[in-house]
């Protein structure tokens, strides 16, 4: 029985399955976006960005190649990482009631609607780019002040 009623919520679009879920009069889906989820859906991915910088650090050997490296991805993170989520609040603002996700590209009917789709990518991107920043930034720290011939200090 319970596996009759699982499948039929999973068909009818439920949240178990891979339904849509609920949708408003224009097709949207159901609950709109809230800032907040997309900005910790951002730091999740910049920590997940941290580490994967970290692990890349081990892949450059040669000690100026490596503080070069961390020195541009923590550069990089900063200012495409601010200049990404000032553009996506303003995007946010101008559309404050109607903050789409990309599974609702197919709603769009003007050439204004995209930004609806476009404010949380860049907030989410953005947030991500700035809790990047920090991770590369001390590890080159880490890698300047680190003693000749250690595994941090490279080749």
């Amino acid at each position: 029985m319970a596996s009759t009623q699982n499948r039929t919520s999973r068909t009818a679009g439920g949240r178990n399955g891979s339904g849509d879920g609920e949708r408003d009069e224009d097709g949207v889906l159901l609950p709109r976006l809230r800032f907040w989820e997309v900005a910790c859906r951002g730091a999740l991915y910049g920590l997940a960005a941290n580490a994967l910088a970290a692990l890349g650090m081990a892949f450059v050997t040669d000690h100026n190649d490596r503080e070069e490296y961390l020195a541009v991805v923590s550069g990089l993170g900063l200012i495409a990482g601010g200049a990404l989520l000032v553009i996506g609040l303003f995007f946010w603002g101008c559309c404050l009631g109607d903050i789409r996700r990309w599974r609702d590209l197919r709603t769009i009917t003007g050439q204004t609607d995209a930004v609806t789709i476009m404010a949380p990518s860049l907030i989410r991107v953005g947030v991500l780019g700035l809790v990047l920043f920090p991770g590369p930034y001390g590890l080159y720290h880490l890698v300047d002040a680190a003693p000749f011939g250690s595994r941090l200090y490279g080749n």
